[in-house]
């Protein structure tokens, strides 16, 4: 038994049930329910509250969640090897683990989750993890339908998720997480604590949803850093060319120099350029018709 709950080992479960990590999956489990329990409690006090879980394989880091007082867990699982094993975590917590077999990237969790507060906290499968992270920090209405995320990441992940303007890592994924969130590395975790165990470190990234993000049309937003940063190293009066407006009235609109660089700007300053473009293709003439 572990000293988390009464169940059996998690090396045990996934003997038992013939589990192995799949690569294709971007699975790594996590067998350490001493660090399946500092995760949950990374994400703050649990009584009560409704956790979407994404990957959750043989159910460490769900057990973890459900024995610090979790009221329900809705664990999203593609992995019908893992479905025995976490039907037993269900049993041994009745009414509180529910397991969808889907695709993450598909299923919509909201119908489920009534009222009161809701967190996603997972270990990402590390194949999507970046894609379903813009997914959430990409809702709409904001604020969303979640308090916070508490979620696992390849560090290298990470560092670029919380990075700050004039650092290497600083780019679209650091605009978007800042703007709509306030976003810090928790902790790290060593290769050593998964099985089997990665090539590089990983950390754990808590995000919370700033309440009143300044004002901007996030379709706006995304093409202004793509831009930006599909071309970093040059001037923004030269990146910037590829949106098709006049570049110096949008750099003098927003108040950026002419000769900044993307990775200079924060987001503040991206939000001003995606309103001044937002502006300046609005008030560009309609095409002619015949």
């Amino acid at each position: 038994m572990s000293a988390l709950d009464d169940l059996p080992p998690l090396r045990d479960v996934i003997r038992r049930h013939g589990l192995s990590a799949q690569k294709s999956l971007g699975q790594n489990f996590l067998l350490d329910l001493n660090l399946t329990g500092r995760i949950a409690r990374a994400s703050g006090p649990l009584e009560g509250v409704t956790v979407v879980e994404v990957g959750p394989g043989p159910g460490g880091l769900t057990r973890a969640l459900l024995a610090l007082g979790t009221g329900r867990v809705i664990a999203i699982e593609r992995d019908r090897r893992c479905m025995d094993a976490l039907a037993e975590v269900a049993a041994h917590y009745p009414g509180r683990l529910e397991v969808i077999e889907g695709d993450a990237l598909k299923v919509d969790v909201r119908p489920l989750l009534g009222e009161g507060e809701a967190r996603v906290v997972a270990n990402l499968p590390y194949n999507i993890a970046t894609v379903l992270l813009v997914g959430w920090l990409s809702t709409d209405p904001w604020p969303p339908w979640f308090s916070s995320l508490t979620l696992m990441f390849q560090k290298e992940v990470a560092e670029r998720i919380v990075a700050a303007p004039g650092s290497k890592a600083y780019g679209r994924l650091a605009v978007l997480a800042g703007w709509r969130t306030t976003a810090r590395i928790a902790f790290d975790v060593a290769p050593s604590a998964f099985v089997p165990p990665p090539k590089v470190t990983s950390s754990v990234v808590h995000l919370v949803p700033r309440a009143a993000p300044l004002p901007c049309a996030l379709s706006s937003l995304e093409k202004v850093t793509e831009a930006a940063f599909g071309q970093r190293r040059k001037m923004l009066r030269q990146s910037l060319k590829s949106l098709g407006v006049d570049t110096a009235a949008l750099l003098a609109g927003a108040g950026v120099e002419e000769t900044a660089r993307a990775e200079e700007i924060d987001v503040a300053g991206f939000v001003a350029l995606a309103n001044t473009f937002a502006a300046l293709k609005a008030a560009r003439p309609a095409p002619a018709t015949a």
